[in-house]
C-alpha cells in the first residue's frame, strides 16, 4: 500500500479578512482610550493621546516587517525561538495574559456602551464570555465574516461621528491646556494610556494562513502585501480617528475627569450629532431620541464582542502552540470532534472570568493596569527578538527604526512593572504558572503518582474495564475522540482489530475513489469494498479540523485518531491500492474539495452527519458547502 503525505493547512486569509480580525482588536482601542487619557489628565490630556498615537504608527510600522520576514508566523513565541526556549515561553506567557485581558477588558467595555452601570456590566460580562466559549466549543468557521461586517459598520459609524466633530475642533484647540506635570508624572501618565497598541501582535500570529502574495509559493512563502494591505488601513485609522476623538473631547466644557471614562465616543456622539439634530425640524425627533449615539454603543459594543471572540480564540492558539511543542502538558493538546482543544477552550472560558471576577467596583481602571503589561511586554519581546536576530535578512533602516522602538518599548514595560505593582504581579503568576505546568510536564517536581495519572488516566480508566453504558460511551466518542483513539491504539494487536471491526460494521458493496473519513465508521468498509469491486485506486482522507489562528504544525504520527482510521483501512483493504492523505485544516470543505482535483477522482464518497441540530446551525453543514462547490464531473455519495 502507498502511503501519503501530510498536507499544510491552507492559507484562505486574503488581506481584507486579515485586517478585519486585526481591527476587531486594535480598532477597538480608541472605545476606551481617550477616556482613559482624560480620566488622568483631562483637559491636557490630548498630548497623551497624541503620544500614543505615533507610537502605534511607529510599532504599526515595524510589524509590517515582522509579518515580511516570519511569513509562516511571526509571533512573539515564534520570534523569540531564535534564541531561547525560554525566552520564548516568557514572551508566549505576556502574549497570554495580554489574550485573558483583552477578553474580559473588551466584553466589560462592550456593555459599557450599551448602558449598563459598572457592576452591571460586570456581571453580563461574565454570563457573555462563558456563552462566547461555549459556542467556540463547536469551532465555528465564520468568525472573520462576521469580523467584517462588525468592522464595517464601525468604520461608517466612526467616519460619521469624525465628520461631526471637526466643526468643533476650533473650540477644543482653544480648551486644550499645557502640560503642567514634572516629566517622569507625564511618563508614567502616558504609559497608562498605552492601550492603543493592543491587537498589533495578532497579526504577525496570521502570517501561516495568509494568502502568499503573488509570484510566491510554498517553498518560498511571502506575505509582505498581503499583511502590508492589512495593517496599514487599520493602522492608520486608529491612529487619525483616535487623534481626532482625543482632541475634540477637549470640546466639551465642564466635564469631570471620570464622567464618561468609559464610554467616551458614545457621549461625543450625543453632544456632536445628537445635540445637533435636535435644532433641526426634520431631525429633532432623532436628537431627542439619542439614535446616533444609541448606535454607536451598538457598532461599538457589537465589535467589542467580536474582540473578545478573538481573544478567546487566540488564547487557546498559543497555548496549543506550546503544547504541540511539548512545552505545555500534551493532555492540554486534546481536540474534541470539532477540532477544538477543548481543555485549553476550558482554560480560555474561565481565566477571564476569574480576572474580571476579582476586580473591584470600577473594574476598567484594574483591567487596563492589567493589560498594559502584557501587551506591552510582548511586543518587546517580539521587536528585540527580531533586531537582535542577524539572521533575519533585514534592511539597515529596518533594523535600527526597529531598535529604537524596542527600547521606547521596553522602557514602557519597565516603568509599568515599576510604578503598578499588582501589573507585576499578575504578570509574574501568569508566568509562573505557565513555567510551573511546564515543569510538571517535564516530570520535574511532580510527584511520580500525579504524573502517571495526569499523563494515563485514559489507559488507567481502561485497564480496569469501567463499565460505561452505550449512550455514554457513544458521547465519549463523539467529545472525545482523540482520548478513546489512543486507548484503542494501545490495545494488542487482536483486540484493537476486534475493536475496529466491530466500529467498521457489517460488509456492504459500495464504491469510491475518494473517502472523507470523519473516524472509524462503516463508511471506510463501503469505500473500501466497492474500490475492490472496480478495481479502484482508493484515497483515505482524513482532515484534522484545527480552529486556531496561529497555524499549529501538526503530523500523522501526533494524532491517534488519524492513525486508527489508516490502521482500520489497512486491516481490511487486502488487495486494493490505497493511498492515506492526512491534512490540517481550519477549512476541511476547502481541503476536501482541493485534494479531490489533485487526486483526480470520479467520486467523492462522504459519510452522513448525525449532529444534532444546534451543532448543525452553528458550524454550517458541511456536506452541503462541499455539494456546491464540486465540479460537475465529480460525483458525490453519502453514506448514512
Amino acid at each position: 500500500m502507498e502511503l501519503g503525505t501530510g498536507t499544510s493547512r491552507p492559507r484562505n486569509v486574503d488581506w481584507k479578512r486579515a485586517a478585519a480580525l486585526l481591527y476587531g482588536d486594535w480598532g477597538t482601542s480608541k472605545a476606551y482610550v481617550t477616556g482613559i487619557a482624560f480620566a488622568i489628565a483631562m483637559y491636557s490630556s490630548f498630548w497623551l493621546v497624541l503620544a500614543v498615537s505615533l507610537l502605534t504608527l511607529v510599532v504599526g510600522i515595524n510589524y509590517v516587517w515582522v509579518c515580511k520576514y516570519f511569513p509562516e508566523g511571526g509571533g512573539v513565541y515564534s520570534a523569540a525561538r531564535a534564541h531561547s526556549r525560554h525566552l520564548a515561553l516568557i514572551g508566549g506567557f505576556l502574549l497570554v495574559a495580554n489574550y485573558l485581558v483583552t477578553a474580559a477588558l473588551s466584553c466589560f467595555e462592550a456593555f459599557v456602551y450599551f448602558g449598563f452601570g459598572f457592576e452591571e456590566a460586570k456581571r453580563w460580562a461574565i454570563l457573555t464570555i462563558f456563552l462566547i466559549g461555549a459556542i467556540n466549543f463547536f469551532g465555528p468557521r465564520h468568525s472573520g465574516g462576521l469580523a467584517i461586517w462588525f468592522a464595517l459598520g464601525t468604520v461608517v459609524v466612526m467616519i460619521m461621528l469624525a465628520v461631526a466633530a471637526l466643526p468643533h475642533l476650533p473650540a477644543a484647540i482653544a480648551q486644550v491646556q499645557a502640560p503642567r506635570r514634572a516629566p517622569w508624572e507625564w511618563w508614567v501618565a502616558f504609559t497608562g494610556v498605552i492601550l492603543a497598541l493592543s491587537g498589533v501582535e495578532s497579526i504577525a500570529n496570521m502570517t501561516g494562513v495568509m494568502k502568499l502574495d503573488s509570484g510566491a509559493s510554498p517553498a518560498q512563502p511571502q506575505v509582505t502585501r498581503t499583511a502590508r494591505r492589512a495593517i496599514v488601513p487599520v493602522m492608520l485609522e486608529v491612529v487619525i480617528l483616535t487623534t481626532l476623538f482625543g482632541l475634540a473631547m477637549h470640546a466639551i466644557p465642564a466635564m469631570n475627569a471620570q464622567d464618561h471614562e468609559g464610554d467616551m465616543l458614545r457621549h461625543l456622539g450625543r453632544v456632536f450629532v445628537d445635540e445637533a439634530w435636535q435644532g433641526v425640524p426634520l431631525l429633532h425627533w432623532l436628537g431627542h431620541r439619542h439614535v446616533f449615539s444609541t448606535l454607536v454603543s451598538v457598532v461599538i459594543g457589537g465589535l467589542l464582542l467580536s474582540a473578545t471572540n478573538t481573544a478567546i480564540v487566540a488564547l487557546v492558539s498559543v497555548l496549543y502552540l506550546m503544547a504541540k511543542d511539548d512545552e505545555l502538558p500534551r493532555p492540554l493538546a486534546m481536540l474534541n470532534r470539532f477540532g477544538v482543544p477543548w481543555i485549553l477552550m476550558l482554560i480560555a472560558i474561565l481565566a477571564p472570568i476569574l480576572v474580571l471576577d476579582i476586580q473591584s467596583e470600577n473594574a476598567l481602571h484594574g483591567l487596563a493596569v492589567l493589560y498594559a503589561i502584557g501587551v506591552v511586554g510582548a511586543i518587546a519581546v517580539n521587536l528585540g527578538s527580531c533586531v537582535l536576530n542577524r539572521r533575519l535578512p533585514m534592511l539597515p533602516h529596518e533594523r535600527a527604526i526597529m531598535g529604537v522602538t524596542f527600547v521606547v518599548v521596553l522602557a514602557i514595560e519597565l516603568t509599568i512593572a515599576v510604578t503598578r505593582p499588582m501589573a507585576a504581579l499578575f504578570a509574574a503568576i501568569v508566568i509562573g504558572s505557565g513555567f510551573a505546568a511546564r515543569a510538571m510536564h517535564r516530570g520535574l517536581g511532580m510527584p511520580p503518582v500525579l504524573y502517571r495519572w495526569v499523563y494515563g488516566l485514559s489507559d488507567w480508566a481502561h485497564a480496569r474495564s469501567i463499565p460505561v453504558p452505550g449512550v455514554l460511551s457513544r458521547l465519549r466518542r463523539t467529545l472525545f475522540p482523540e482520548a478513546v483513539a489512543r486507548r484503542l491504539m494501545a490495545q494488542p494487536a487482536p483486540q484493537q482489530l476486534a475493536a475496529l471491526a466491530s466500529q467498521l460494521g457489517r460488509e456492504q458493496p459500495v464504491g469510491a475513489i475518494l473517502v472523507a473519513a470523519r473516524g472509524v465508521t462503516p463508511t471506510l468498509r463501503y469505500a473500501v469494498e466497492e474500490a475492490r469491486a472496480h478495481e479502484a485506486h482508493l484515497f483515505v482522507l482524513f482532515v484534522r479540523e484545527l480552529f486556531t489562528h496561529i497555524p499549529v504544525p501538526m503530523i500523522e504520527e501526533e494524532d491517534p485518531e488519524a492513525q486508527s482510521v489508516f490502521a482500520a483501512v489497512q486491516s481490511i483493504a487486502a488487495g486494493v491500492k490505497v493511498t492515506t492523505i492526512y491534512a490540517v485544516s481550519n477549512d476541511p470543505v476547502w481541503t476536501i474539495l482541493d485534494n479531490a482535483a489533485i487526486a483526480g477522482v470520479d467520486l467523492l464518497i462522504m459519510g452522513h452527519s448525525r449532529r444534532y441540530a444546534l451543532t448543525r446551525l452553528l458550524r454550517g453543514n458541511l456536506m452541503q458547502q462541499v455539494a456546491q462547490h464540486l465540479p460537475e464531473e465529480i460525483r458525490l455519495v453519502i453514506v448514512s
